[in-house]
């Protein structure tokens, strides 16, 4: 949801409880991330929960728990940057693929915030921080949030 043509998105989240589920790994980053999808869920009246986990990997697994035990949506925050070796390819496909299973097996929503980045400066460019061009956190919660206001339409 970056650059031209992305979605304005205001969502009312009362009555909704979203996980905030992130990975711990390259602090600066995902403490934007986290701080940008805080400040969307609060100024949508949502309930907040948050996971740590030790890394992209795990957020599948810890976002299918926080769904299964009661959250109306995940915000999936996360920051992968490639290295040396094929590892990159194998955490982000993880992540994305788990990810993706996660929302199509529990039919909850979840806001995918996980950065697959070439270098840092990409990141601190897109973690909502003081002078970055972009904030996926912030973008992650409001497509949360939205995705989980239209399953509500659908199923009434």
């Amino acid at each position: 949801m970056s650059g031209a043509g992305s979605p304005t998105l205001s969502v009312d989240g009362t009555g909704l409880t979203v996980a905030i589920v992130a990975g711990q790994w390259h602090t600066v980053i995902s403490e934007g991330l986290k701080a940008g999808a805080r400040r969307v869920l609060e100024a949508s009246g949502a309930t907040i929960v948050e996971y740590a986990v030790p890394g992209s990997f795990e957020l599948p697994v810890v976002s299918k728990a926080a769904l299964e035990a009661g959250a109306d949506a995940v915000v999936a925050l996360g920051v992968i940057i490639r290295g040396g070796t094929p590892h990159f390819e194998y955490v982000s496909s993880a992540a994305t693929d788990g990810l993706t299973r996660v929302a199509l097996d529990t039919g909850k929503p979840v806001g995918f915030g996980v950065l697959t980045l070439e270098n840092e400066q990409q990141g601190i460019d897109r973690a909502g921080l003081p002078g970055s061009i972009e904030d996926k956190g912030a973008e992650a919660a409001e497509a949360a949030l939205a995705t989980a206001r239209v399953l509500q339409a659908i199923r009434a």
